[in-house]
């Protein structure tokens, strides 16, 4: 049941994400769902560094994973151009 919630927090995740930043890419499920849980990750970890408790590599909140996600969207972005 666990790896549900991920995979529909994961979605909406990305889904937000793609909203705030658009690519002009089409991901379609599975890509929006991997871009949540990589945004997870990224936010975790960039709130890790930022809270002083060095590079910690963790899950974030919800709101933690919005950011995070959109991050990696502005890095994939940049390197379309």
């Amino acid at each position: 049941m666990a790896l549900l919630g991920w995979l529909a927090i994961g979605f909406l995740v990305g889904m937000l994400a793609r909203l705030v930043v658009p690519t002009g890419r089409t991901y379609g499920c599975l890509g929006t769902i991997l871009l949540g849980i990589v945004g997870s990750i990224v936010g975790g970890t960039l709130a890790s560094v930022l809270a002083g408790d060095g590079f910690e590599v963790r899950p974030a909140g919800f709101i933690g994973s919005v950011l995070g996600a959109i991050a990696v969207l502005v890095v994939i972005r940049g390197r379309k151009s």
